[in-house]
Order: C-alpha cells, then sequence, then structure tokens
C-alpha cells in the first residue's frame, strides 16, 4: 500500500494501519477510507491506461456515495472522511494535512468581491453540512461547526460557528480533541 494512504488510514485506525486485515476491512467497509483509496490511486497514477483506469473506479465510488472530490484537488496527507455522503470538493481547492471532513459539507468556488476557491490549513476539522466558498483562507487548527457558512478569511486556532460564520479564536488548538492521530 501507498505511503500516503497508509497516512490516510492512520487518521483512521491509528497503528494498526500497517496490518493486512485493517487495511482490507477498511478498504471494503468504510465507504470514505475507500474514496481516499481511490483518490490517491488515480492521483498518482503514470500511465495513461492506469490512470483511466483508476479514475473510472473513483468515479463509480463518487456515484454509490455522493463524494465529489476530483482527483485534480490538493489535499495533503492524513486526509480523513469522517461521515461519507453528499460531499463536494471544487477542484482548485487547495487543502492541507490531517483534514477531516464530514457529510452534507461544500467547499465551492465563488463569483463577485471573494472570487476564487479556499485554501484550508493543517489541522482542520469540518463538521457536517458546513460550507466554505470563494478566495478565503482557514488557518491552522480551526474547528468548523456544523451548519457554518463561511465566506471570510479565518485566523489559526479558532472555532466558526453559524450562519452567518462568527470566530472564536482560542489561546491553544481547538481541534485536539476532534484531530486524532495526528501526523
Amino acid at each position: 500500500m501507498d505511503s500516503v494512504i497508509k497516512e490516510d488510514l492512520y487518521r483512521y485506525v491509528g497503528k494498526n494501519c500497517n496490518k493486512i486485515s485493517t487495511q482490507l476491512r477498511y478498504f471494503f467497509f468504510t465507504a470514505g477510507f475507500r474514496y481516499i483509496y481511490l483518490f490517491r490511486k488515480s492521483q498518482k497514477a503514470k500511465n495513461p491506461i492506469a490512470r483511466v483506469f483508476w479514475t473510472f473506479l473513483l468515479r463509480q465510488c463518487m456515484l454509490r456515495t455522493g463524494i465529489q472530490i476530483p482527483a485534480s484537488t490538493k489535499i495533503g496527507r492524513g486526509f480523513r472522511i469522517v461521515h461519507f455522503g453528499h460531499i463536494v470538493i471544487n477542484p482548485s481547492a487547495i487543502i492541507g494535512e490531517n483534514f477531516n471532513i464530514s457529510q452534507g459539507c461544500l467547499i465551492g468556488f465563488s463569483e463577485g468581491g471573494k472570487r476564487g476557491t479556499p485554501i484550508i490549513g493543517n489541522n482542520v476539522c469540518m463538521n457536517a453540512n458546513a460550507i466554505i466558498v470563494g478566495n478565503v483562507h482557514i488557518g491552522d487548527n480551526v474547528l468548523i461547526s456544523p451548519g457554518t457558512f463561511i465566506n471570510f478569511d479565518v485566523p489559526d486556532n479558532s472555532i466558526v460557528i453559524g450562519n452567518p460564520g462568527r470566530i472564536i479564536t482560542r489561546d491553544s488548538s481547538p481541534t485536539d480533541k476532534y484531530i486524532i492521530y495526528k501526523l
């Protein structure tokens, strides 16, 4: 198994990520990890035939799970889909390491004054039905509460709550309890 995929699996199970039985169990029975596996394989494919093969499998997984994260999306190591279903990430978005995402989330493009796509830092936890749109920067160690709408920059060590989002800054990382098995 590829080292980046093992690092992604580590975010689910910790040191047990090296066991073949754990790798197979998570591939076959955890839809979020299966999507990540196919996502990474389609990104790493060098041969055009292999790229078409992995992209086809990724597309089939997308149709079954409702997760839409194109292979061209830049996501750092330690990616974890906590709950699968109706997750959409724009291919131009840039996401750091140790990123958690839950069901119903959208990271997308916006027109107008903040035209563009988000850049998300390391150790960010995006909870259910949260939305981030536009050319905004989300700092490191940010916790995004369920149902939050963000179209503004968020500093490091913050919690964002509500619609419209409200920032609560912290002296330490608010994601420590939510980002398990950090890389």
